[in-house]
């Protein structure tokens, strides 16, 4: 019984792993891209204030 609950839970760990892993690349590659740098970073106060007013 301890076999089959290993090979099981080996198996789903492998599933969450292969489910998250392309989730988590996307979001750290495409966030900064949308934001125009990466959060936290200081940006040019121009294009701060052009998007709050237009």
């Amino acid at each position: 019984m301890k076999h089959a609950q290993h090979d099981f839970a080996a198996q789903f760990f492998r599933v969450v792993l292969a489910t998250l892993v392309p989730v988590i690349l996307v979001a750290f590659t495409s966030i900064p891209f949308n934001l125009g740098g990466h959060p936290g970073e200081v940006r040019d106060h121009a294009l701060i204030q052009m998007h709050a007013v237009g």
